[in-house]
């Protein structure tokens, strides 16, 4: 059924339709991001909200801009101010650079929930990523390393590697996420 002209269509949805019409099956996108095909389902059927990592993972298996996903049909300025901020299970983010959806690097404002953590399994994308926490406590587990991170610290790694971030203060976290794809 196609999408009323005010009707939203969810991330999942989008990914569905591109991995159709581009013919890649299931498989082929969980072999391209590393992800299950269970969860990518999930995904697609919008029972569950992919962190950004997951979508830019997502998006290069698909041979799309990532932005495509932030992306809503609505053109008028309200709606766009407002479609660039999503709401997954456990945070939010903002993107700070509309517009950039074919740039290599993009920016968001990132708020964790107290003592949560991006559900589902870690995350990797190909570039690098810079964290800096505007307030709260978080942990980024690059790999095998965690680092414990609070308000005015930053941090820089190699997105390829496995990561994940959580929050581990009685207070919601706030961030400033820039991501770098080649």
């Amino acid at each position: 059924m196609p999408a009323k002209k005010n009707e939203v269509v969810s991330v999942g949805k989008k990914i569905k339709k591109v991995r159709t019409e581009k013919k890649f099956t299931l498989d082929q996108v969980a072999n391209d991001t590393g992800l299950s095909t269970d969860y990518l389902k999930e995904l697609e059927a919008g029972k569950v909200i992919p962190p950004v990592g997951t979508l830019l993972q997502v998006a290069r298996a698909l041979e799309i801009d990532s932005g495509f996903f932030l992306r809503e049909q609505e053109s008028n300025l309200k709606d766009r101010v407002q479609q660039y901020t999503k709401r997954t299970d456990n945070y939010a983010y903002e993107t700070l650079t509309p517009g950039a959806e074919n740039k290599h690097l993009k920016a968001f404002r990132v708020t964790i929930d107290s003592m949560q953590d991006h559900g589902g399994v870690g995350y990797h994308h190909e570039g690098e990523e810079f964290v800096y926490v505007l307030s709260g406590k978080v942990e980024i587990t690059v790999g095998d390393n965690v680092n414990t991170l609070k308000k005015d610290d930053s941090l820089h790694f190699n997105s390829g590697i496995r990561h994940n971030l959580k929050n581990v203060g009685d207070d919601a976290a706030e961030l400033i996420v820039v991501i770098y794809g080649p």
